[in-house]
């Protein structure tokens, strides 16, 4: 894979608020057992919850919104749960394709695909073919995503071409690796939410978020709505970005 050319973003959104959000959706499983429910029970309400955050977006002013759908260390669950979640994307993208396009999202995948079964990856790749166009919101999902196998991924396809004599070594900067990373598309993230009061980053956008802000709420995921997104959204917007320097 060559590296490819990264969309030009400004540091702050001309709105002043996040241009990019990220969200980590934590809590289905919770929010399930809490109501005597499984696990599974909850991921659908989960996934329902989607489409709202994500038709919120450009009234909010948000152009990205990437979303963490399942991580490399998610297969570690029962095979049930991880059967059923499987078995809930396929559905997902068979149901919303429609919506989502007239709407006017682009959806993309991030994460790698290998793991997956060839049926996914087939409604994953007609879902971004069939929203190729669009230009309302940019959506973003990660499935079978890691952080760090993100990075180490993008490291073996930069060695191969240091290799091979398409990339000399003394070129190689903090600007380089970008380009190889699944996200190479997108602008970093501005904003990252995760729900459900944990508060740690669980291996997501490591090295695109290095400057993002965050914020981590109680809110469990299916009880997260477009009024608190908009709420954080609006919060992003007054605080103080100086990205290692002192404004004067």
């Amino acid at each position: 894979m060559k590296p490819q050319t990264i969309e030009t973003a400004s540091t702050e959104p001309p709105s002043g608020g996040p241009r990019h959000v990220a969200i980590i959706m934590d809590g289905n499983g919770r929010w399930a057992t809490q109501r005597g429910r499984p696990r599974l029970f909850g991921h659908h309400a989960g996934a329902k919850r989607v489409r709202e955050v994500v038709e919120s977006c450009p009234e909010i002013g948000v152009e990205y919104l990437t979303i963490f759908a399942f991580s490399t260390e998610n297969w570690k669950r029962t095979q049930v749960e991880v059967a059923g979640l499987m078995s809930l994307f396929r559905r997902y993208i068979t149901k919303e394709t429609r919506s989502l396009s007239e709407f006017g999202a682009r959806v993309r995948f991030i994460g790698d695909r290998v793991r997956l079964d060839n049926k996914l990856v087939k409604l994953m790749t007609e879902l971004e073919a069939a929203t190729a166009h669009n230009t309302r919101v940019n959506l973003t999902i990660a499935l079978n995503y890691g952080g760090r196998d993100e990075v180490a991924r993008a490291t073996k396809r930069l060695a191969q071409d240091v290799a091979t004599g398409k990339l000399d070594p003394a070129d190689v900067d903090e600007e380089t690796l970008p380009k190889y990373l699944d996200t190479y598309v997108l602008p970093d993230p501005d904003l990252v939410i995760r729900t459900s009061g944990e508060a740690r980053i669980s291996n997501f956008l490591l090295w695109q978020s290095a400057y993002a802000e965050y914020e981590f709420i109680d809110t469990l995921w299916p009880d997260f709505t477009k009024e608190e997104f908009g709420r954080l959204c609006a919060s992003y917007g007054v605080r103080d970005r100086r990205f290692g320097g002192v404004k004067k």
